[in-house]
């Protein structure tokens, strides 16, 4: 990678890369009774928006993500790995950009050893709990997280959303954003875009 390239795309990790919800249900759920398991089979949301429905779901999970070696075993979304292989292919910079737990400190270097292990060719950028996203360049952002999109196009108004569809993405809906669904319309929308900033940068 070059030092001053401006051909970045920004990747984030969890719901994007990898299946955070699914890594985090599979440890939550022995902690949870029949009655939580059933309201939350019915009225499901992302774990990071259950998190801030409720203080003892917090705790729990709060738990899970301290323990040693979770966030290092985290399953591959391998979908969306078809996205990097189009930004790799077309000389972009690959960096992961992530949130790290302040509570949960193991994450920082699991995360960074994550990455070694499945991306090894990109750069790792680890954000705090508050300082968002919205203040890291890039030409191009692949992000299932409507809010860390809207702060990022604030400020990258010519920028490009890639997102990953997620039942908590759904509807969400912006000029520079497209929607992958793994489907072959989606493909040559990206595709398209994609070769239309590598076109900009070369005039």
């Amino acid at each position: 990678m070059t030092a001053q390239s401006e051909m970045i795309a920004l990747i984030d990790m969890d719901g994007t890369l990898v299946d955070y919800d699914a890594a985090m249900w599979a440890a939550l759920e022995p902690l949870c009774s029949p009655e939580e398991i059933q309201a939350f089979e019915a009225d499901p949301c992302s774990f990071h928006a259950l998190e801030d429905r409720h203080d003892y779901m917090k705790a729990r999970m709060d738990l899970i993500k301290a323990s040693s070696g979770w966030w290092r075993r985290m399953p591959r979304i391998e979908r969306n790995f078809e996205v990097v292989e189009m930004l790799r292919d077309r000389g972009f910079d690959l960096y992961i950009l992530t949130k790290g737990p302040w509570l949960a400190t193991n994450a920082w270097t699991e995360k960074v050893d994550w990455c070694r292990v499945e991306i090894p060719d990109a750069e790792i950028h680890i954000t705090g709990a508050t300082t968002g996203k919205g203040m890291v360049y890039g030409k191009v952002l692949f992000d299932d997280h409507p809010p860390y999109i809207e702060s990022w196009l604030r400020w990258r108004p010519r920028g490009l959303v890639i997102v990953p569809a997620q039942p908590w993405n759904e509807g969400f809906e912006h000029p520079n954003a497209v929607r992958w669904d793994g489907s072959a319309a989606a493909r040559a929308e990206i595709a398209a875009r994609l070769d239309a900033i590598v076109a900009s940068m070369a005039e």
